[in-house]
């Protein structure tokens, strides 16, 4: 962990540049200090159905589900949240010039009794 995970309604897909945003949230992630290079994961999925708000055609969201392992306080939390709501509203801010946009962030921890994981990344990243 951590995994973040982009969800955006279809309409984005030639307003937003979904790599580049991928990419800002990735880098702002490693920027904290508080996750591991290899179990960094960042992946967007585009929903091709949805009905947003009055429904018109051109409402519009980005939704980011982040999900932790336990292990941070809440201020190390906050500020992850922070900084990656504040990345992903510097990609997205043409989106908030029309009243048509939503972004959205939630920060999940997962209880590590119900989660399982084999990385066959971290050795080779840590030299090992």
């Amino acid at each position: 962990m951590p995994h973040l995970i982009v969800e955006y309604s279809g309409n984005l897909e030639d307003r937003i540049a979904i790599g580049e945003l991928c990419e800002r949230l990735h880098a702002a992630i490693l920027a904290t200090g508080l996750f591991e290079l290899g179990a960094i994961r960042v992946r967007a999925l585009k929903s091709d159905h949805f009905a947003i708000a009055d429904r018109l055609p051109e409402n519009a969201f980005v939704d980011l589900n982040f999900r932790i392992g336990k292990g941070r306080t809440a201020d190390e939390k906050k500020r992850t949240g922070e900084a990656l709501f504040a990345a992903a509203g510097e990609v997205l801010a043409p989106l908030f010039q029309t009243p048509h946009f939503a972004l959205s962030l939630e920060i999940r921890e997962i209880d590590p009794d119900l989660s399982w994981k084999r990385n066959a990344i971290h050795p080779r990243l840590r030299g090992k």
